[in-house]
């Protein structure tokens, strides 16, 4: 394959490029990155020379449309997006600029070049659970809660609508909270991480109490990979449709509320409990996030990092690098 990966100096998208290239190596990947504060290209210097790297936006169709023609891209791969609830709650200009237009203008480029579109997206399109609520299949209605929540949501009715109206080839990937080395520091492990560091008292939402579903970011670009490979095989076209574009969910069914991740945290690092510091809480939090991943586990994908093992991988990739 001939492969265009969107907003692969980031989190998810760094280390789905570096494992394809570790389990596919005679295919070509161009990298298409704006290099915001969350994106860092060094991420990728250990396959620079097996990459083409090109800094710029998704919103730009011209840039698009000419990567695609001139490197013969088969699959767009869009890991591109603004994803900080907080910042979208601040301003959510950027996130309907990248999140909205820039998949627009992707679905509009793989329409016009006949080009297979994987669109990344995030359980939370479907918005919060209450506690006693089951976990939610890919044909649930999708209720988000926040504008960041919202633009992956209208992301997700382009590429649909897309599909509908143009005939596009296309599929969605619905994921859980993912953690690991590469997550931007504002995030909610690295914000743990950091502060316990400096002893500094590390910020807890409210009681602590929400709830989300931990997967090992490996696990989830292994999700996507296996995925891909199935396009066109008769398991990928017989799984669940909604408007002939498949939609995956992709969970580790491990529930932990953040109270708890956070404890788990400062037990690693040998650092007291009482650095919690219990701090308003966002305007409109969601409580709890749970998926039924179960249509993409028979397609022969499952998680393979406990959240036990991940962690403290995760805790010692950040002390060597903070």
């Amino acid at each position: 394959m001939n492969l265009l990966v969107t907003g692969a100096a980031g989190f998810i998208g760094s280390h789905f490029v570096l494992r394809h290239i570790e389990n596919f190596s005679n295919d070509k990947i161009v990298v298409l990155d704006k290099l915001t504060y969350a994106a860092d290209k060094s991420f990728l210097d250990s396959v620079s020379d097996k990459i083409k790297f090109v800094e710029g936006d998704i919103a730009d169709k011209e840039i698009v449309d000419k990567l695609v023609k001139d490197n013969g891209i088969n699959v767009i791969i869009n890991f591109a997006a603004e994803s900080h609830v907080d910042r979208s709650i601040s301003d959510a200009s950027p996130f309907i600029h990248t999140n909205v237009i820039g998949t627009q203008n992707l679905a509009e480029v793989c329409r016009d070049n006949d080009v297979f579109l994987f669109h990344v997206s995030t359980d939370e399109v479907y918005g919060d659970l209450s506690d006693d609520e089951p976990p939610k299949k890919i044909d649930d209605l999708l209720n988000p809660s926040s504008p960041y929540a919202a633009s992956k949501a209208a992301a997700e009715m382009m590429v649909k609508a897309a599909v509908r109206t143009y005939g596009i080839k296309a599929c969605i990937s619905r994921c859980t909270n993912n953690f690991g080395p590469h997550q931007a520091e504002e995030k909610f492990l690295p914000t743990v991480i950091r502060h316990a560091l400096k002893d500094e008292p590390v910020p807890i939402y409210a009681e602590g109490k929400n709830k989300r579903d931990w997967l090992y970011v490996t696990d989830h670009t292994d999700a996507i990979e296996m995925i891909l490979q199935k396009r066109g095989q008769t398991p990928f076209m017989d799984s669940k449709m909604c408007y002939k574009c498949n939609i995956f969910n992709i969970s580790a069914d491990d529930e932990k509320e953040n109270i708890e991740v956070a404890k788990a945290i400062l037990d690693i690092l040998g650092k007291p409990h009482s650095l919690l510091e219990f701090v308003e809480d966002r305007p409109g939090h969601d409580w709890r996030y749970a998926i039924d991943s179960s249509e993409t586990k028979k397609l022969g994908w499952s998680p393979k990092v406990s959240f036990e093992t991940g962690l403290a991988d995760t805790v010692e990739w950040y002390v060597k690098r903070l």
